[in-house]
């Protein structure tokens, strides 16, 4: 069978990693952070995502360390209810729980971290990488699933462009119980009414909040050197006199692990193969986070591509319809972020009512 290196221990890498586990493929995870560095606040799982999550986790596990999400209730910014509706299956659980999850299934000899991959070529059907700038390795697939600004991507496509989207977001978890209590299992989203700026809060346990706000970098601008003091006085300076509830969150925070989420998307999308590597989750179709679809179609990357691996045809024939079949889905998950995201940037009283910000295909 194949000898695999799998680029990147994000969701896509170690989903990946247990699939082929499963399947017993010989592979080796390789990823430049540190196994305790792990930025990025949480998910959300539409019905599809935990389907494939329980081909490879024990889901009672996960449904213990998240929430599932009776309702979606869309607010004017000083708590004016404008619409709500019903969600079927969709879970909320945080990034660092979902890595643990995956990580366990993954034996420890078979994942480096601290450990950066540069792609140096092919030859004899094989691609060639180096790890760390020093020790050569040969592998028949190199798996890219190092995120949207994926290093593999790159210098595979040099002539790709991405573009910075006109959004932005800071993302939090906040430790309340206070808080906690007074919020039931439901996704919340307040709009400015003037448009271009969201505050979104979800429930992941009895004690934790998370929440993120959404802003066009037009109109909204926070310093870059993107300190703690910083990204709290920019949340302050934009939602401090919003509904109570807004403001009790972010007066409440610690700022210390805040997450700016900076937003690029590629102008044309590449093959998701190109010799004996494939792309996978954002390395392969950076997805804007409008859609929520971003950890499901990752899942679902590595679901097929493991499935089309053990059926034993060529490489080049198993990539190509790994592409083709995926590509489909992935184009209209663009298009509807692109939609969502112009929804995003109007004013309240131009946007579509009853809008979920989650895209299905």
């Amino acid at each position: 069978m194949y000898k695999v290196a799998i680029i990147g221990a994000g969701v896509s890498g170690l989903s990946m990693a247990n699939y082929l586990e499963k399947n017993n493929i010989d592979y080796h995870i390789y990823e430049r952070r540190t196994q305790n560095d792990l930025k990025g606040h949480g998910f959300i799982l539409p019905k599809e995502g935990i389907e494939f999550l329980s081909n490879i986790i024990d889901i009672n596990d996960l449904y213990t360390k998240g929430r599932f999400l009776k309702k979606y209730l869309h607010y004017h910014q000083n708590g004016e209810i404008l619409s709500e509706k019903d969600l079927e299956d969709v879970f909320v659980v945080s990034r660092s729980t979902l890595i643990e999850i995956l990580a366990q299934g993954i034996p420890a000899d078979k994942i480096s971290y601290d450990t950066t991959v540069t792609l140096n070529g092919f030859s004899e059907n094989k691609a060639s990488i180096t790890i760390n700038d020093s020790r050569s390795l040969e592998a028949d697939i190199v798996i890219a699933s190092d995120g949207s600004r994926s290093r593999i991507r790159r210098k595979t496509f040099e002539n790709e462009k991405m573009k910075a989207v006109l959004e932005n977001e800071v993302v939090n978890i906040i430790e309340n119980v206070e808080i906690a209590s007074k919020l039931e299992n439901n996704f919340l989203k307040f709009h400015h009414e003037n448009g271009g700026l969201t505050f979104g809060v979800l429930k992941l346990s009895s004690t934790k909040v998370l929440w993120y706000c959404q802003f066009d970098i037009t109109r909204f601008f926070i310093n870059e050197d993107y300190t703690p003091d910083c990204i709290k006085q920019f949340i302050l300076d934009n939602f401090g006199d919003w509904n109570p509830l807004v403001s009790s969150i972010i007066n409440d925070s610690s700022y210390e692990n805040a997450h700016i989420w900076r937003v690029y998307e590629l102008e044309k999308l590449n093959p998701f193969y190109h010799e004996n590597v494939v792309f996978i989750g954002d390395a392969a179709h950076p997805l804007i986070p409008f859609t929520s679809q971003g950890v499901t179609s990752a899942l679902k990357d590595s679901f097929m591509l493991t499935n089309l691996l053990m059926e034993g045809n060529s490489l080049p024939e198993t990539f190509k319809k790994y592409n083709d079949d995926r590509r489909a889905e992935i184009d209209i998950h663009i298009n509807n972020g692109r939609a969502l995201l112009n929804q995003f940037l109007l004013p309240l009283s131009e946007q579509q009512k009853n809008t979920l910000p989650i895209s299905y295909k």
